[in-house]
């Protein structure tokens, strides 16, 4: 098991440790999710039929992503 670490930005930003993302297979544009359990959390990688709102393609163009992003 390794320890590693990120800062969070001002912006409430940071980078996901590259061993994670070869772990996970992570590319630029995938979607990750968070599990908020008692003392710790949890990130996978989500499974796009996990999104509950996958159903509301017309809401999902980089400009609803900006437009959105502060909600």
């Amino acid at each position: 098991m390794s320890t590693l670490f990120s800062k969070v930005s001002v912006k409430s930003q940071t980078v996901i440790p590259r061993e994670v993302r070869e772990r996970l297979g992570l590319k630029p544009g995938d979607r990750i999710r968070y599990r908020v359990t008692e003392g710790s959390v949890i990130i996978e990688r989500a499974d796009p039929a996990d999104d509950p709102f996958a159903a509301f393609s017309e809401w999902s163009s980089e400009a609803d992503e900006r437009g959105y992003a502060g909600l």
